[in-house]
């Protein structure tokens, strides 16, 4: 059984990350934030900035962040790049298994530099 998490949603500290122009328009990064993997993806056109858990729970490895990003019927999305699930960026909701979801973060840019919430 996958459990699902919820998105964090009191957020006391923001985490320094990287810079923006660190992150390749609609791509993904991994950051060790708090001991936990984050997946970052940054989405074309503007500055879309997202952020969720890298791990994988269907392949059950860390590699969401090398997901490909694009939407479905207008909900931007990671497939994930072993068995191609798809997790919405906004949720953390498995688009084809909604009995699976994984955790989302709270993420902004402050001058540049991509900031994660914690606690």
């Amino acid at each position: 059984m996958i459990q699902a998490l919820t998105v964090r949603e009191n957020v006391t500290t923001w985490v320094d990350v990287c810079h923006l122009s660190d992150i390749v328009p609609n791509t993904g990064v991994c950051a060790l934030v708090e001991g936990e993997q984050v997946a970052i993806f940054r989405i074309e056109p503007g500055t879309d900035i997202y952020a969720i858990g890298n791990y994988d729970p269907f392949s059950k490895a860390y590699v969401l962040s090398r997901g490909i990003v694009g939407d479905r019927n207008g909900i931007p999305k990671v497939a994930s790049p072993i068995y191609k699930q798809n997790f919405s960026l906004l949720t953390g909701q498995c688009l084809d298994d909604e009995t699976v979801q994984v955790p989302t973060y709270k993420v902004r840019v402050v001058n540049d530099t991509v900031q994660v919430g914690i606690g």
